[in-house]
């Protein structure tokens, strides 16, 4: 299904779920970020790694026709202590091992990590590879019982992630900062440390949030710069029974020995 217009606003889904219930979509996740990073210069797209599909702690939010045959943006949220380090482990740990210990400090709470954020160029500029798929992974990582969520940020997305509530870590690399996902391009760690309240987002994205908490399976008019777009969200995340979050921290891992840093994992915010 080619993207829809609706009063000349593009209409799409976007729908939440645990990786590993929904491999098909995963895998359109997956050819969809692809093309992005190939777009922006990124070579070792080919041989990144996937292994978040098989992780039990891999929750997807994916942005969609609403039939589900067209996929044109998403994020994920990986809970800690799932069957693969999370992604700023793999991605900043040969860099700097400090990392290890600052998750598994959050971790033991239940934290978790937004990443791989992307839209596609057919619904580029109207927020979905910004602002509406950040609040949305915000949103259901109550849901998913976590107290805290890191991010690999883009220089570009820094300031719209402190408007959500994440503050940039200082304590790793340099000053907060590492060259990832290769020498000519600046990630920054930050982490949400106040998911349930939000305290540290701008008011617009504290409510903005909340109300999709509290509606998460409503169809909205979001606005971004005056271009309008309609979201049908479906943010509840299916068979959360069978989901445990104590289970999961008791697997966690976070010395250096036990984690293997692998670069082959590009995943930024």
């Amino acid at each position: 299904m080619a993207l829809l217009f609706n009063e000349g606003r593009p209409v799409v889904r976007l729908r939440a779920f645990r990786a590993i219930d929904d491999p098909k979509t995963c895998e359109r996740f997956i050819e969809g970020h692809a093309h992005v990073l190939t777009a922006i210069g990124v070579k070792k797209v080919t041989s990144s790694k996937n292994d978040w599909m098989y992780n039990p702690a891999s929750f997807v939010l994916i942005v969609e026709s609403l039939d589900g045959e067209k996929v044109y943006g998403g994020v994920r949220i990986h809970a800690a202590g799932g069957s693969e380090p999370l992604p700023i482990e793999q991605a900043t740990g040969a860099m700097d091992a400090r990392v290890y210990d600052l998750v598994y400090d959050y971790a033991l709470q239940g934290t978790g990590e937004g990443c791989g954020l992307w839209n596609s160029r057919e619904i580029a500029g109207y927020g979905i590879g910004s602002i509406f798929l950040t609040r949305a992974g915000a949103a259901i990582s109550t849901q998913i019982g976590i107290k805290s969520l890191f991010a690999l940020c883009a220089p570009y997305t820094v300031k719209l992630a402190e408007s959500v509530g994440y503050r940039i870590d200082t304590s790793i690399g340099n000053n907060g900062t590492f060259y990832y996902p290769k020498l000519d391009l600046l990630a920054t760690v930050m982490i949400m440390r106040n998911l349930d309240t939000l305290t540290e987002a701008d008011q617009e994205n504290k409510e903005a949030i909340f109300s999709l908490r509290n509606n998460s399976n409503i169809v909205r008019i979001e606005t971004l710069r005056n271009k309008e777009i309609e979201i049908h969200y479906q943010i509840d995340i299916p068979n959360l029974d069978r989901w445990d979050l104590d289970e999961v921290i008791k697997n966690l891992q976070h010395t250096s020995a036990d984690l293997k840093a692998d670069h082959r994992n590009l995943n930024i915010l």
